[in-house]
């Protein structure tokens, strides 16, 4: 379990990360980027919404600090001769010659050739050092995880989702790659009061991190806070470390309960999923 400050191994990759990854999406600035960074905070994902303030710290601490750091670009396309082009774009964008990892973004079955060719002559470049992939088809991590050019695995783990326990870990074989959960809050229906079950504590942020991190198999936790309030209730995850066993009973009660009373909003949730990449809350 990664569940405090100490440096974790990104599996077959060896790279070495933090625990809280940090995602572009949600408004966070400058100075907290900084602020998260001199904590210890060192995965920083450029994701669907790239918002300049994101970019600016990044491109900041990569003119110092650029071999600390681990930088994650991600690519939707569909069209290899697109892929160039776009991560070159984000790597001028955010100071920095090379990504640390190319995310292909959102592939429910294995991308085509045409992909990982584009993928592959980025690596071989070196405008990207590995190749990690996403995917909200569970069945299809196994096989991705087999495969010699994908070196991390980008996947859903929350109390409310929890099936990557039974689909997922066990199936990463003996030299694993990297598992970088997302969604931990389940788009913060976890942390809303109005969907706790009776008699039971509604989680802190926080507390959603520790469950996904807590998993032995978890390396990384995307985070995607809009503010200083925000990152420092994430950060509180590290400091209070991993869960006992009651605490993740408890999770898992109350992750059960979210789930049904959150049905009625699944289409809305849906819609964020896509546009938002399902990359962090």
């Amino acid at each position: 379990m990664a569940c405090n400050w100490n440096p974790v191994t990104l599996g077959r990759s060896g790279v070495q990360s933090s625990a809280l990854g940090i995602g572009s999406s949600f408004g966070i600035q400058s100075p907290d980027i900084e602020h998260a960074f001199e904590r210890g905070v060192n995965y920083f994902y450029w994701g669907s919404i790239r918002r300049p303030g994101f970019g600016k710290a990044v491109r900041g601490l990569a003119q110092q600090h650029r071999e600390r750091m681990v930088i994650v670009v991600q690519s939707y396309t569909r069209v290899g001769a697109l892929m160039r082009g776009s991560v070159d774009s984000a790597l001028r964008k955010l100071g920095t010659d090379y990504a640390d990892f190319l995310l292909l973004g959102w592939w429910n079955a294995m991308p085509p050739e045409r992909i990982l060719d584009a993928a592959r002559r980025l690596r071989d470049q070196g405008k990207v050092r590995h190749l990690m992939i996403s995917c909200h088809h569970r069945p299809s991590f196994p096989r991705y995880a087999e495969h010699p050019d994908i070196d991390a695995l980008m996947v859903r783990y929350n109390a409310a989702h929890p099936g990557a326990e039974q689909e997922v870990f066990p199936h990463l074989g003996e030299t694993p790659p990297a598992v970088v959960s997302y969604t931990a809050t389940r788009w913060s229906d976890l942390i809303d009061p109005s969907l706790t079950p009776e008699g039971e504590a509604t989680p802190r942020a926080s507390d959603c991190y520790r469950f996904a991190l807590t998993h032995p198999a978890v390396n990384t936790c995307i985070v995607g806070p809009k503010d200083r309030s925000e990152l420092d209730e994430a950060l509180a995850a590290l400091d209070r470390g991993p869960m006992d066993e009651h605490e993740l009973a408890w999770m898992k009660r109350v992750g059960i309960e979210v789930k049904k009373r959150a049905r009625a909003h699944s289409g809305s949730i849906g819609i964020i999923d896509r546009v938002m990449g399902a990359q962090t809350s």
